[in-house]
Order: C-alpha cells, then sequence, then structure tokens
C-alpha cells in the first residue's frame, strides 16, 4: 500500500484562517461530504472549526454511490452534534435540490421566530476539495456562480452570493487537514479527486483502486472489463485489464500509466458501476 499521503498546501492554511473569520457572519453551515466515502470526505479541522453553528449535511454524488449505503449514512450522520438535516443530493441531475431549499427556508423561519428585525438567513458551504460544493451553488443559485471541475482546487477564493430566495451564501475553497493518520483515509481521498493525481501517480494509484475493487466489488469490476475471473493478486488483474483494452506498448510491455488512468476515470465517472468504498 502507498504509505501515509501528505498534502496540504500554503491556501489550505489561508482557506481553514478564511473560514475561522468569517463564521461570526453565517447562521448556518452546509457541508458537503462524498457519498462514496462519508468518513474520509469529513474534515476533521471543520468539525473543530464550526462547532456550535447549526450544520446541514449533504452527501453529494449520490448518483455514483451505491444506493442502500447513501441511505444508511443518512441516519447514522443524523446523529452528528449540531446537525439539523442529512440529505443525499445527486448535484449533476439536481435531484433533492428542492428538498435542501426548503430545509434552509425552514432554519429561516426558526431563526425569525423570535426577532423583530429580519433578514436573509447566511450559509457557509464547507468540504473536501472536488467534492461538488460549486455545483451545488450553482444549482441553488439557478446560475453558473461557481467555476466547477473534476479536479481539486478549482475554487480559489471566497464567494459571497445570493440565492434565488435572497438568502446569502458563502462558497469556500476545498480544504484538507496536514496528515492522514489512517493511510487509506489518503488513498480514498485520491481516489475520488480529492487530492491531485501527481501527487502519487496515476499508474500505483490505479493499481490502489483495482486492489481495493478486486477485494470488495470483484463483480463489478469483471463485468465492466470483461475479465474472465479475479485474481488475489492486484497486479493480476492490472495486467489482465490492460491486456483487454490493448494497452500495450512496443516490445509487449503493459501501459500501466494508461491502465492506471483509465480505471481511475471509470471508477469517478461511475462507469464501473455505483461503489460504495465506506460501508455504514
Amino acid at each position: 500500500m502507498i504509505d501515509n499521503i501528505n498534502w496540504y498546501p500554503g491556501h489550505m492554511k489561508k482557506t481553514r484562517e478564511l473560514i475561522q473569520d468569517n463564521l461570526k457572519a453565517v447562521d448556518l453551515t452546509v457541508e458537503i461530504v462524498d457519498s462514496r466515502i462519508p468518513v474520509s470526505s469529513r474534515n476533521p479541522i471543520i468539525d473543530e472549526i464550526i462547532s456550535g453553528k447549526p450544520r446541514i449535511i449533504v452527501l453529494g454524488k449520490s448518483d455514483l454511490a451505491d444506493a442502500e449505503e447513501t441511505a444508511k449514512w443518512c441516519n447514522k450522520l443524523a446523529g452528528g452534534e449540531g446537525v439539523k438535516r442529512v440529505m443525499a443530493l445527486n448535484l449533476q441531475s439536481g435531484e433533492n435540490i428542492k428538498k435542501l431549499l426548503k430545509a434552509l427556508e425552514a432554519e429561516q423561519a426558526e431563526r425569525d421566530k423570535n426577532r423583530s428585525i429580519k433578514r436573509p438567513l447566511r450559509i457557509m458551504i464547507v468540504g473536501v476539495p472536488n467534492v461538488g460544493k460549486s455545483s451545488l451553488i450553482n444549482r441553488l443559485t439557478g446560475k453558473r456562480s461557481a467555476q466547477t471541475g473534476d479536479r481539486p482546487g478549482v475554487t480559489k477564493g471566497k464567494q459571497w452570493l445570493t440565492l434565488t430566495n435572497g438568502m446569502q451564501l458563502l462558497d469556500t475553497p476545498g480544504i484538507l487537514w496536514p496528515k492522514f493518520e489512517d493511510p487509506n483515509v489518503g488513498l480514498n481521498l485520491a481516489f475520488c479527486g480529492s487530492i491531485k493525481d501527481d501527487i502519487l501517480g496515476v499508474q500505483d494509484l490505479g493499481f490502489e483502486l483495482i486492489r481495493v475493487l478486486g477485494e470488495n466489488y470483484p463483480d463489478l469490476l469483471k463485468e465492466r472489463y470483461k475479465l474472465d475471473d479475479i485474481s488475489e493478486e492486484a497486479i493480476e488483474n492490472m495486467d489482465n485489464i490492460a491486456l483487454k483494452r490493448g494497452f500495450i506498448m512496443a516490445g509487449k510491455r503493459i501501459d500501466y500509466e494508461r491502465t492506471g488512468r483509465t480505471v481511475l476515470d471509470e471508477f469517478r465517472g461511475g462507469k464501473i458501476g455505483r461503489i460504495t468504498l465506506e460501508k455504514a
């Protein structure tokens, strides 16, 4: 297995300070996590920073995850400190966006109940890189307010935006933490694109993903790549995927780089199947 991944660029420290500096201005936080890795994509630093603020947890990219597991995670996370609601969203189709807007409106009504002066609810969106924050914001505002991309580090600074119902929303860049104590956390984040591929290299990362899928989703791996069987050795599975796809270089050498990239891209795009790497 790849050793501990330490990836904490200077802008991560600035993002932490940005969140801390603006927290007093917001009434509610919306934390987005990846439905495929609901534990690994929850930053413990965010828990520490926003402790005491009401929170809605959104399980994004639910269309890529096992629906049964996502339902279990919704129930499990609902018991967290300060958590008002937990819901799964498909940010590509916009499914359940209206449900989230209704939840925000309920929070607005609760806030205004005993106040003589009313103002729009102020919301902060937080999460790790490439988890879908910008896609959610574009759905909530009804326009392309935030830049999106299937790579970490697209959002560069804070943005105050206005929702269609008048609420104020603060987008923040994705934030990771300095060191992953569990190497599996770093791997899961890398599999899902929250850590740049060039930190680990697509060949090694693709190999690790094939190993994990071979252990947990052998039938999906076998079906997607038309393999005769699944070996207990990940390298054999990687070799067989390369042979089936014709990823062979001069001298009959296997193109591990292309094989790794293909498996990563197809996992991230949901082409291998609906996969949850962390079970509830």
